[in-house]
């Protein structure tokens, strides 16, 4: 059975789609077979891999019969990854779910069709609280949260842990914290001192590996691509191989 992840921040703009998409790559060329999951309406994860947001994609499977194994599509580029992609008609299904019975339960339902097909399964959760989020939390075995570092990205934490502990506490027990990761982060007395208090707080829960800002991270979705295929040898893109290894490492750890 794969491993389920959501990448949730309900703080935009943190590098929550950057990492799942440089995550979910680089794992997949590590060897791993990966199905990263677009829950955003915006879509970036989508077109940040080069794929039609125009096409069948998650919201008819969780609004509609469509099952995830006729929606998935494989990456035109990277062995191994397959996307579940998104458009903005996602925006409805905040309102729609609310109304379902089993509405916190569409997304995981519908991904355990194919869950013992991959090793990893990364949701890449738009940036909000409501209930498409919480379908993503229901669906995942942990969440990994990225955390910007500057100031205003340590204020929205409290919000979002006390949501995981509520989804835990009433629809998924097995829900947990799989990690925080470090990203934009640049040689800066701010940036050094939120780094500090992520890991003083949350100590082995947060990830060794720090995404640098760095500017071919930032041209490689307008090409489609993630950076390990846009510069190989940027800082991007190294960044993100050291957190693959670093994420492998850990679930190696965690097995044993």
């Amino acid at each position: 059975m794969g491993k389920i992840v959501s990448l949730a921040n309900q703080k935009g703009g943190v590098g929550k789609t950057t990492t799942s998409i440089n995550l979910a790559a680089c794992l997949a060329v590590m060897g791993k077979k990966v199905l990263l999951v677009d829950a955003d309406p915006q879509a970036n994860a989508t077109s940040g891999l080069g794929l039609d947001i125009n096409s069948v994609n998650i919201y008819d499977c969780i609004i509609g019969d469509v099952k995830v194994s006729e929606t998935i599509v494989k990456s035109p580029d990277i062995k191994n990854l397959w996307i579940l992609p998104s458009n903005i008609n996602l925006v409805g299904a905040e309102t729609e779910l609310s109304k379902m019975e089993d509405g916190h339960f569409r997304l995981k339902n519908a991904l355990s069709e194919v869950k013992d097909q991959y090793d990893y399964i990364f949701i890449d959760c738009s940036p909000s609280l409501g209930f498409t989020t919480v379908n993503c939390l229901v669906a995942a075995d942990s969440v990994l949260i990225p955390v910007q570092c500057e100031y205003f990205a340590l204020e929205g934490l409290g919000k979002l842990l006390n949501t995981v502990k509520t989804v835990k506490a009433k629809l998924n027990p097995k829900l947990d914290i799989e990690g925080f990761v470090l990203t934009m982060y640049s040689r800066t007395r701010l940036a050094n001192q939120v780094a500090f208090e992520v890991k003083e707080h949350f100590g082995h829960l947060t990830f060794e590996t720090i995404i640098q800002r760095n500017v071919r991270l930032s041209e490689a979705p307008s090409f489609g691509k993630p950076v390990l295929l846009h510069d190989a040898a940027s800082v991007g893109s190294v960044n993100y191989i050291n957190l693959a290894k670093e994420f492998v490492k850990r679930e190696k750890r965690a097995k044993e």
